[in-house]
């Protein structure tokens, strides 16, 4: 276990310590430390577009996942109907697929359906992509607190005489908002680094961060604005996940299927 941590997280300890090596060769170990090139980065009108593009992304497919999530959560969780297991297979099944099935088959639906109504590919085509495979997170939270929490408080509330929407706001949505936010955050986590099917969908001059960090990776002299996006990229993408574990508690892990 200690090795293959190693293995994971010490490249990224690289590429941190290296977004201040004053060498742009980067010379190891680095003789001094700078922070021209995150100046650099800053100034960089491309990258600064790409991640509003990558946050705008993150944003829309993170709406999407709430609503949706939380409305297939409850639906399995509640209710007793044909096809439950199914529905639920079907709802897991995009973030077990390989990236670049579900690219493939998103443009393919993107050429032969949404293009004949007039819908280009662009920031809509991202977020939908996105939104396939940042619903399982919260899917996932939702079912799990809903399971631990039963209904009993909700009955006593109903048998109170609140209404239905009373119950959800007094009693259902402060049950389940830390599970929203946990979700939330990995499903803005998710879509922020994403890159496979983020190339599929995104459409001509729609550039998000991961990409850009793509594009420039082989130019020479681009070579250390890259590694202070990637650091961006790590820490921004990083600092959700963490505050998930932290909100979600620690038998968060324990609920989920």
């Amino acid at each position: 276990m200690a090795l293959g941590l190693t293995f994971i997280y010490v490249p990224l300890l690289l590429v941190l310590i290296n977004s201040f090596n004053g060498d742009r060769t980067f010379a190891w170990p680095p003789h001094d430390l700078t922070t021209r090139w995150w100046s650099a980065a800053w100034a960089n009108e491309g990258a600064r577009e790409a991640l509003l593009t990558s946050i705008r992304a993150g944003l829309g497919a993170t709406a999407i996942a709430l609503v949706l999530g939380t409305m297939i959560a409850f639906a399995v969780q509640r209710f007793a109907f044909f096809g439950r297991d199914t529905i639920s297979l079907l709802v897991l099944l995009p973030i077990a697929l390989p990236g670049i099935v579900t690219g493939i088959a998103l443009d393919s639906a993107w050429r032969s359906v949404m293009g004949d109504l007039g819908i280009g590919k662009g920031m809509f085509s991202i977020i939908v992509g996105h939104a396939t495979f940042c619903v399982v997170t919260v899917y996932n939270n939702v079912l799990a607190r809903l399971r631990r929490t039963g209904t009993n408080l909700e009955e006593a509330s109903a048998d109170l005489g609140a209404s239905g929407f009373q119950t959800f706001r007094y009693v259902t949505f402060p049950l389940i908002r830390s599970a929203l936010l946990a979700g939330g955050l990995l499903a803005f986590a998710l879509s922020f680094d994403e890159i496979i099917v983020t190339t599929f969908t995104a459409g001509p001059g729609v550039t998000t961060l991961p990409i850009w960090i793509f594009n420039n990776l082989f130019r020479p002299n681009q070579a250390p604005v890259v590694n202070v996006v990637a650091a961006v990229l790590i820490v921004l993408s990083v600092i959700p996940v963490w505050l998930a574990q932290r909100i979600a508690g620690p038998q968060a892990g324990a609920g989920r299927t």
